[in-house]
């Protein structure tokens, strides 16, 4: 495609860039660790799916526009390596493969690539000045109250730790953590409640002060740090209690850095204004202001 349409192409532009140097930037052993199957390669290229991605935040487009601009626009088709008549690929693709890219060893390696491209090219040298910006990214998980969140961690130590179901069955008699729904009480009588979690929170302490001596893989050490954060983030000691006879109530307020979700502990209570949050995630962006490119995210 880059050969057959190379004059149509604007030179000196990131179009003509990727397409000219592409194998070079993402070459295919660059994402190998990302897919470690046995069962052959992805249907789609990533280092294909790395060049769309780069062009996808330059342009700021969503991945449906993404994908739209790849079967229709020639410039989008040469800069990713795609042919006159490709149809490029279901949007969702993108979405996967940024997932993959984050759940990886390097998540940072296309953006880590694009730094070393503006480094070598000088594009901002003697440009000192930055802009900093945040933005809330929305999280899609559900929000989770104390009740769900301790029976929720409470199940997954007890199905991640060697050794904790035999704990679980001895130790947590507070609710039958083989169901996954909430336990069965009168939800709208205060003190139903309180004694529910005064006991939720006692079996989590003595799940947790209990497990074995052990070494513990990656996901069974985090389930055992996610529910030793939860059973302490929401509660605190009951009237009249010091904390040491075992009797807790939920905590007056809510805690700094809560964890709202079990199932995606890294989201939170974000403030986009001063009186409005939503659940999700804050992204904070240093660029420069003329060239408009990103030199550092968080």
């Amino acid at each position: 495609m880059w050969e057959s349409c190379r004059e149509l192409i604007p030179a000196g532009s990131v179009f003509a860039f990727l397409a000219e140097h592409r194998p070079v930037l993402f070459p295919a052993e660059m994402f190998a660790d990302m897919y470690p199957s046995a069962n052959g390669r992805p249907s789609m290229p990533p280092q294909i799916l790395a060049a769309a991605v780069v062009l996808q935040a330059l342009h700021g487009l969503s991945d449906f526009e993404t994908v739209q601009e790849l079967r229709c626009d020639l410039r989008w088709k040469a800069a990713c390596g795609l042919g006159l008549h490709d149809t490029a690929f279901d949007p969702s693709l993108l979405s996967y493969f940024r997932r993959r890219l984050a759940r990886s060893a390097r998540p940072h390696r296309i953006f880590d690539v694009v730094r070393e491209v503006v480094r070598a090219t000088g594009v901002l040298r003697g440009r000192h000045r930055r802009a900093l910006d945040s933005t809330v990214l929305d999280d899609a998980v559900a929000t989770q109250d104390t009740v769900t969140q301790l029976v929720s961690a409470i199940r997954v130590v007890i199905r991640e730790v060697p050794g904790a179901a035999r704990v679980a069955a001895e130790q947590c008699t507070a609710h039958d953590y083989s169901s996954p729904g909430k336990p069965r009480i009168a939800w709208n009588d205060e003190e139903a409640r309180a004694v529910l979690v005064d006991a939720l929170v006692g079996d989590a302490l003595r799940l947790l002060g209990r497990l074995p001596e052990q070494n513990l893989g990656e996901k069974a050490a985090n389930a055992v740090g996610l529910l030793a954060l939860v059973s302490g983030q929401d509660v605190e000691p009951a009237d009249g209690s010091d904390g040491r006879d075992g009797r807790w109530r939920i905590r007056r307020g809510t805690a700094s850095e809560r964890v709202v979700s079990t199932v995606d502990p890294d989201s939170r209570h974000v403030h986009k204004t001063r009186s409005h949050y939503q659940d999700g995630f804050k992204a904070h962006l240093a660029m420069e202001p003329e060239t408009g490119l990103i030199t550092a995210v968080e």
